[in-house]
Formats: structure tokens, C-alpha cells, sequence
């Protein structure tokens, strides 16, 4: 079983996030978004490193923040959350394709 660091590593940064986007301007709804996508990258992380095939909910996890947050990015043009996040969830996403051939 080869455990998925960068599945992890992931879920652990949009949890943290959530955290700071909370801390800082007080944002439930990024504490919220944080936990849920956190949990799920979580989650989808540890089902990919018992079946390296299962990218199911890594995928979508991913592949919902790269849409809404590549979205927000259009919208207000500020790197910082929007952009950034939209950045590493693409790589994510392409992350979990390349592994799966």
C-alpha cells in the first residue's frame, strides 16, 4: 500500500485554509467549505492509497474546486485564495489522471 502524501497533503491545506480564511476576515463559509472538501480530499486520499484505481472522490473533490474556485477567480480576479487553490486543484486533478494509465 503506497499512501497517497499528496492526497493528504491536500485535504491538509484546504483545511487549513478554511481555518485561516476564518481566523482572519471571520468566514464561516470558508471554515465550512474547508472541512467539507478537506474531509472528502481526506477521505479520497486514504481510498487511494489502499486501490491506486479509485480516484472516484479524490476526482471530484478536486475537480468541484477547480470549477467554483477557477469561477471565483474569473469573477474577481485576486490570486489569493481563488487563483491559488484553482492552480494546485488542476494539478491535482491531472495528478490523479496520470496515475491512473
Amino acid at each position: 500500500m503506497a499512501i497517497d502524501w499528496f492526497g493528504f497533503g491536500y485535504a491538509f491545506m484546504l483545511v487549513a485554509g478554511g481555518f485561516a480564511g476564518f481566523s482572519r476576515k471571520g468566514s464561516i463559509v470558508s471554515l465550512a467549505a474547508g472541512l467539507v472538501f478537506g474531509l472528502l480530499a481526506a477521505v479520497g486520499a486514504l481510498r487511494v492509497s489502499y486501490n491506486p484505481r479509485d480516484i472516484k472522490i479524490s476526482l471530484i473533490a478536486a475537480g468541484s474546486l477547480a470549477i467554483i474556485m477557477g469561477l471565483r477567480y474569473n469573477h474577481s480576479r485576486k490570486v489569493m485564495p481563488a487563483g491559488i487553490l484553482t492552480i494546485i486543484s488542476i494539478i491535482m486533478v491531472l495528478k490523479l489522471l496520470i496515475n491512473l494509465t
